[in-house]
């Protein structure tokens, strides 16, 4: 009887080791790996794809494309448009008699400003006018304590009368070299200002140009190469 058990334990044994190694698998398929790839139609050719490209986002709806308009122009801009400022000089006396009596039949009146030309002759270093001749003569020995004493104090009746006047110049830049010496003696209060003449020379002032205004204004302009017409600030 055990001899009978050992050969069915011995079989058993032997079959399950055949089993495990694959040799029925002609017979009775184990569904293990590699056999279940070896059944497969072309699994040679088989790509994986990952997750993320499996299935496509669902695309967003795209607004719909309207044409630009045009923004309307608005009441505030059409009044700056009225009163645009135009500015041509410098005539002698005789081309501004001519300019004048051209300019005449485009019947502008007060739109039309003629005004004397204005050069500034010098640029003068000066401290600003005090209350009275005493703050005057009390700001003046405070310039000669800082080592200043070429000055006087100004005394007509301009508006400068009583402020002091350091130094005159004929060039912007030889006065602001002159002030930045001025502040490192300890001066504060002293400024640059310009000292202008009226000359013999006129300009006009052309305000409230249109489009059509502007265009015959041109026309005229056109004989008098030597002037120029600028922008200024309307009155």
């Amino acid at each position: 009887m055990l001899k009978f058990f050992f050969w069915i334990l011995l079989l058993a044994n032997a079959g399950l080791f055949a089993y495990q190694r694959g040799y029925f698998d002609a017979m009775l398929p184990s569904g293990r790996e590699p056999a279940r790839i070896s059944q497969q139609l072309n699994a040679d050719k088989i790509k994986l794809v990952p997750a993320s490209a499996a299935q496509p986002a669902p695309a967003s709806p795209t607004p719909p494309v309207t044409a630009p308009t045009e923004a309307p122009v608005s009441a505030v801009e059409k009044k700056e448009e009225m009163l645009a400022c135009a500015e041509i000089g410098n005539f002698n006396a005789e081309d501004a008699k001519r300019f004048r009596e051209q300019i005449a039949t485009l019947s502008l009146g007060d739109r039309l400003v003629q005004h004397p030309v204005r050069e500034v002759a010098s640029h003068m270093v000066y401290i600003p006018p005090q209350a009275d001749k005493e703050a005057a003569e009390k700001k003046a020995g405070e310039l000669r304590r800082l080592g200043v004493e070429d000055f006087y104090i100004i005394q007509d009746s301009s508006s400068l009368r009583w402020g002091i006047s350091l130094g005159v110049f004929k060039q912007e830049e030889a006065a602001r070299a002159f002030l930045v010496s001025l502040n490192q003696k300890g001066v504060r209060s002293a400024r640059i200002g310009e000292r202008s003449v009226t000359s013999s020379l006129v300009a006009f002032q052309l305000r409230g140009l249109d489009a059509a205004t502007k265009s015959a204004v041109d026309k005229i302009s056109a004989a008098f190469p030597k002037q120029e017409m600028h922008s200024c600030e309307a009155a």
